[in-house]
């Protein structure tokens, strides 16, 4: 007999077989059970409700925070056959009346809720008389206060489901630490619940964190050796400096788009079409943007500044190569990043439970950031996966860092800070070691003291990093009061007197490392000739059907389903509906035009 579920995964989405453990939870789903999820960026996890939906032939609602791409994802399901539609604030009296209609009539599959909706008359009431398949909470890590992205709305989702007691919740996200796990668990009724974890390992995305040296010829570096005129996503602290990256990048020939929340939403919404219909632009953003952003050919993120916790930098990261071709997390990193990041904590209005705990996520970033071992391997402990390191595709696996005895400069480091009292930023210690004759130091006698130029033996950049370290470490604080100054602790006084040692990082010159790492090109770059011709012959074919229709690109075909039509060459529609990602409407609708592109690029004739 044939198995249902396996039916639907491949004549309606094209796909060939589940991956991970899509299956036990579809089942599980599709049996009336409820659960948690945890799947990397990419994994499949819409599959995991959208399937059982299907399967239980009601209509399945999925609360989603995503409101600027709902659109396109139920576009996307209406292109593979899925009836489906969305509830948010941007629609107009009419679209709601029409949208009732078809909920009335059985007419939808799945319908899309945004979480500021939850508590309204519509979903009260409304949709409180319509029978569920089930209730999916996409992105449920937003219900958690402890989270890095809180969405007071989400905490409806309670109540939505006490309107449906027997209905079963699957709650899905991509980044969820154990504190942030049983909240979400707690606070959704899903206690006695499984939980349905897969790794966390994103093998295709290559890690990379190099020693900041003014970053934004760094990155420009970065994209043009090694991702030209390819998608990437770019993200900055400050709206200011996300708007004057983007502007410089856009004036040095990178084409390149600005996106936070301070822009009228009319403009952010046009450059988040832009980004996600035309090729090879890209998006320099703050967090604002990339929650749920589906574009499978983003083929780099990259960091000018350091993220708030590993959480944070894990789902930003995941939003490179969602295709599973290669693609990378690159990130400028350097002390006054650190330092920043320390004042905010101290400066925020949190109680000190909040600061503690924002203290301690930021030391678990510093310490990805620091480590000399692999970074897939720090990353993926974090989240509670064990891995054996040496994976070959992040920067301390491929060029191996040292790590060196830093004791006596450490020493050195907090002295200058004790004999300077206190009261003064990592620049001028470093002055003050390197015996630099500033206008601060011989104004203030500094030129006198006993540690003016004891540390000759490095220079600038060398005791940059070293301070950089040790406030890293924990071995010397930053007065949040004082606008950066460092200031010596417990810790600080137990090294001093010899009582502790430090080994210290040796951070790679940056053009040393641009010169190891290996050019990482497109989709098309394991095809050569007439093939890679083909490809970009079928990309102008889908960038044509989906400008016709408003539709980003990908809706209509991934570029990884293009690469394998122009690796299988079908020659019948028959063949084609066998291509990963070609599912049965798709093929009805798309299969002669793409076939008979394929045969006039590759110079074969189609049968009869």
């Amino acid at each position: 007999m044939p198995d249902p579920a396996l039916n639907i995964l491949r004549s309606t989405f094209g796909y060939p077989a589940f991956r991970g453990r899509q299956e036990e939870v579809i089942r599980h789903v599709a049996a009336g059970g409820s659960g948690l999820v945890l799947m990397p960026t990419g994994g499949g996890k819409s599959l995991c409700y959208q399937i059982p939906a299907l399967l239980r032939g009601k209509l399945g609602l999925v609360v989603s925070p995503l409101i600027a791409l709902m659109q396109d994802q139920v576009a996307a399901l209406r292109q593979a056959g899925v009836r489906a539609g969305f509830y948010n604030s941007t629609l107009a009296a009419g679209a709601k009346a029409q949208l009732r209609q078809e909920l009335k009539a059985g007419l939808l599959d799945l319908l899309y809720a945004a979480p500021e909706t939850l508590g309204t008359e519509f979903i009260r009431s409304f949709i409180a008389g319509l029978d569920l398949s089930l209730i999916a909470v996409d992105e449920a890590h937003c219900v958690s206060q402890w989270g890095h992205d809180f969405r007071p709305d989400y905490l409806e989702i309670a109540h939505l489901r006490q309107l449906h007691p027997g209905v079963p919740l699957l709650a899905l996200t991509a980044t969820a630490d154990p504190l942030t796990r049983e909240e979400i668990r707690e606070r959704l009724g899903l206690k006695q619940d499984p939980v349905f974890a897969s790794s966390f390992d994103r093998p295709n995305i290559r890690y990379e964190i190099v020693r900041k040296d003014s970053a934004r010829e760094q990155l420009l570096a970065f994209i043009r050796e090694r991702h030209p005129g390819q998608a990437g996503i770019i993200y900055c602290l400050s709206r200011a400096k996300a708007e004057e990256t983007a502007d410089w990048l856009s004036r040095h020939g990178v084409p390149a788009l600005c996106y936070h929340a301070g822009l009228p939403a009319a403009l952010r919404a046009s450059a988040q079409a832009r980004f996600l219909r035309e090729d090879g632009l890209c998006m320099v953003a703050t967090i604002a943007f990339g929650m749920g952003i589906d574009k499978p050919d983003v083929r780099f993120v990259a960091h000018l500044d350091l993220p708030k916790s590993l959480e944070g930098y894990y789902q930003e990261t995941g939003r490179a190569g969602r295709d599973g071709l290669p693609s990378t997390a690159w990130m400028a990193y350097g002390l006054g990043d650190v330092v920043q990041l320390r004042q905010f904590i101290e400066r925020s209005e949190g109680d000190e439970a909040y600061k503690r705990l924002s203290q301690q996520k930021l030391n678990a970033m510093l310490g990805l950031c620091e480590s000399v071992g692999c970074r897939r391997q720090a990353l993926l402990k974090y989240f509670g996966q064990e891995h054996a390191g040496g994976c070959g595709n992040c920067d301390n696996c491929l060029d191996q860092p040292k790590a060196w005895d830093g004791t006596l400069a450490a020493q050195k480091a907090l002295s200058a800070v004790a004999r300077t009292g206190g009261r003064f930023g990592a620049g001028h210690l470093i002055d003050v070691l390197l015996a630099k004759p500033s206008p601060k130091a011989l104004e203030r006698g500094h030129d006198k003291l006993s540690v003016w130029g004891v540390g000759a033996e490095h220079d600038a950049q060398a005791w940059s990093s070293i301070f950089r370290q040790l406030v890293a470490g924990g071995w010397v604080d930053v007065d949040a009061a004082a606008y950066g100054a460092l200031k010596l602790n417990q810790r600080s006084w137990a090294l001093m007197k010899g009582q502790q040692k430090v080994m210290l990082r040796e951070d790679a010159a940056p053009k040393a490392r641009r010169e190891k790492a290996p050019r990482m090109r497109g989709q098309a770059a394991e095809l050569e000739g007439d093939e890679a011709l083909a490809f970009e012959a079928l990309r102008e074919l889908r960038k044509s059907l989906a400008l016709d229709q408003g539709l980003p690109p990908y809706v209509i075909f991934h570029d990884a389903t293009l690469k394998a039509m122009v690796r299988e060459r079908p020659r019948s529609l028959q063949a084609l509906g066998q291509v990963s990602g070609v599912g049965r409407v798709k093929l009805a609708r798309y299969g002669a035009e793409f076939l008979g592109e394929l045969a006039h690029s590759l110079g074969y004739e189609l049968p009869g």
